[in-house]
């Protein structure tokens, strides 16, 4: 398995592959991923240029370890398999789907990206693959979606065509979203890959914002797509553990692995009943932030 598909991926920043001023150097803002766009960001007559711009981009930029995921067009328009090939060539790390409907629109660019790899001798299973739901029917087949290849790494909501084809409309509150973000979070566990989360377009309301991330934080997504590097320092926050989290966990963890060898099944921490069902939380507290840099222990 690619060692990157559980990679730490709180941020994922949206961004126009045309346009160099945009994408010659986002990572000094430290975002988790890199979303280089040639779908919706870039108009029909410009797609090539686009193209061109992410090629060079991907070739000549050393982006310091932030993740460069290919948002390509649909499979129902003419660019997709270009765009694949110009994203392989050039060395993406995950090329993302939109509107997925199907585990078979999955594997259609599995195939695509397979093949790419093999013409531009990139590493067997190098670029890995997400998956954008974007509608009722990739809702209702989210785990379907899921399990349809090892490269997928993860699924996304985009909130904007959704709720056009759920008849209604982005209303800041996340009634709307509810039901396709729990889905959603339940088949990607189910299914053992990441789920991420819609953008929050309005940039005037950063509270707003703040609640939209604690929202779906408390829901069980892996992070969120953003617009604006603005937005980036409120989900790190919020997607990072806290000292007084890591501490308790790592509790824990040693008093689990000390009480299990002695036959001790419940017990208290900082009375708190605990028993062996809080380990692998407390484990991935532990994880999420070594990967988050803020780990200072020894567990």
């Amino acid at each position: 398995m690619n060692p990157n598909k559980k990679r730490l991926r709180r941020t994922m920043m949206f961004l126009n592959a045309q346009k160099p001023g945009l994408i010659k150097d986002p990572y000094i803002y430290k975002p988790d991923s890199i979303m280089l766009d040639l779908e919706d960001a870039v108009a029909e007559n410009q797609k090539d240029a686009a193209r061109f711009s992410l090629y060079h981009a991907l070739r000549s930029i050393d982006y310091r370890g932030c993740e460069r995921v290919v948002r390509i067009n649909g499979l129902d328009t003419p660019y997709w398999q270009e765009d694949i090939r110009c994203a392989v060539a050039g060395g993406c790390d995950a090329v993302r789907i939109p509107k997925t409907e199907s585990a078979k629109d999955v594997k259609t660019v599995e195939n695509a990206v397979v093949q790419a790899e093999k013409d531009f001798r990139r590493e067997e299973g190098s670029v890995l693959i997400m998956a954008a739901i974007e509608s009722a029917r990739g809702v209702m087949r989210a785990l379907d979606i899921c399990e349809s290849s090892e490269r997928l790494f993860g699924i996304a909501l985009s909130g904007g065509d959704y709720t056009k084809d759920l008849q209604t409309h982005i209303t800041g509150t996340g009634v709307e979203l509810m039901g396709a973000r729990q889905n959603m979070v339940i088949a990607a566990r189910a299914a053992g890959v990441q789920c991420f989360d819609t953008v929050y377009t309005d940039l005037d309301d950063m509270e707003g914002f703040r609640q939209d991330v604690e929202t779906i934080h408390l829901m069980g997504f892996d992070g969120k797509s953003i617009i604006n590097p603005r937005q980036i320092d409120i989900v790190h926050e919020i997607f990072t553990p806290s000292q007084k989290d890591i501490i308790f966990a790592e509790k824990v963890v040693r008093e689990i692995d000390d009480k299990k060898a002695k036959g001790i099944g419940v017990f208290t921490v900082d009375g708190k009943m605990i028993d062996i069902a809080f380990y692998d939380g407390a484990k991935r507290t532990i994880e999420l932030a070594k990967a988050s840099g803020v780990y200072k222990g020894d567990l």
